[in-house]
């Protein structure tokens, strides 16, 4: 009897975690969808009352009112990371030398490795306030998330339409609408400081897609450069710098937004440096072959770059 009494103790301390994570993230989830709700309302009566009055004026004051109101509910989801989750989120660089150049007040192109949708709450919980609102690129489709689709349309987040390589052979007129969609995006970006972000592989790591895409990288997919280049092609001379992001989940193989929020993720890694915008990435990305094959090697050593820094954090 006292054998069993004994073995069965591991079992009961693992039962009694399991269900301190699901109490912990049902209350986290709840605060989350809350704290949601409860900015979209005036975040919506904002967007309507920008709409109604076709003045730039107008619509830049009322653009920074709905940017505002974004802040203050990242504000929210951050202290909601703080109390639930328990996971410690390790910053190197953003503290270092250089740090004082982040403002609020300028235009930043932010890049990073792609893992999760855990990786916008990061990034959105490092840089609330001290560089301006993150905005970036959705697939067309999730505009149709309730609440957050029409949040997002209303905060300017630029919606994609995504192609396959096969689908743009059968329907080769569509090529180049994403890029011309960047370019319309970064004009309207321009009026008013922003951050724009870009996830350069296109989509979430996993090892199936790295296998399939026979990727060069040990942590990392493919890089995709028209975005990018595009963004730096249109507000180049009004970016202040480059901030290019490594972010690294320690102790989990689970990388998800339940897992995050029930306590599932004990730590992050994420390292910032800021590049430099110079004149060597400008170019036409989509009428000049030798600018793009050197804008090609320059992203893909970044990436390789990239790749050893993730295998020493993970260390």
């Amino acid at each position: 009897m006292m054998q069993d009494t004994t073995l069965s103790l591991p079992r009961r301390r693992k039962t009694a975690h399991v269900s301190l994570g699901v109490f912990r993230g049902g209350l986290s989830l709840a605060l989350y969808v809350g704290n949601t709700v409860f900015w979209c309302l005036p975040l919506f009566l904002f967007s309507f009352l920008k709409l109604l009055v076709p003045l730039d004026a107008w619509r830049r004051f009322c653009t920074r009112i709905l940017n505002g109101i974004a802040e203050n509910w990242i504000a929210v989801n951050k202290f909601n990371q703080r109390l639930f989750t328990g996971t410690k989120i390790d910053v190197t660089g953003i503290d270092g030398p250089g740090a004082e150049a982040l403002s609020r007040k300028g235009w930043y192109l932010v890049v990073a490795n792609h893992q999760s949708w855990v990786d916008i709450l990061v990034l959105q919980s490092i840089f609330n306030r001290k560089i301006p609102f993150l905005k970036f690129f959705i697939k067309k489709e999730l505009f149709w998330v309730p609440f957050l689709g029409l949040a997002w349309w209303a905060l300017d987040f630029p919606f994609m339409k995504r192609y396959s390589p096969g689908f743009l052979k059968k329907h080769p007129h569509l090529k180049g609408r994403d890029i011309e969609a960047t370019r319309k995006a970064c004009e309207k970006f321009k009026k008013i400081p922003v951050s724009v972000m870009n996830f350069v592989e296109g989509t979430r790591f996993t090892p199936h897609k790295q296998a399939v895409q026979r990727s060069p990288y040990e942590h990392l997919l493919r890089t995709r450069s028209g975005g990018v280049a595009q963004v730096l092609a249109t507000m180049g001379e009004q970016l202040h710098c480059i901030l290019d992001i490594t972010i690294v989940y320690s102790g989990t193989q689970k990388i998800g937004f339940w897992s995050y929020i029930s306590g599932g993720i004990p730590e992050i890694k994420v390292h910032v440096r800021a590049l430099p915008v110079s004149s060597e990435l400008l170019g036409d990305y989509s009428g000049d072959r030798i600018f793009r094959r050197r804008f090609h090697q320059w992203l893909n050593a970044l990436w390789t770059e990239k790749d050893s820094l993730i295998t020493a954090l993970r260390v």
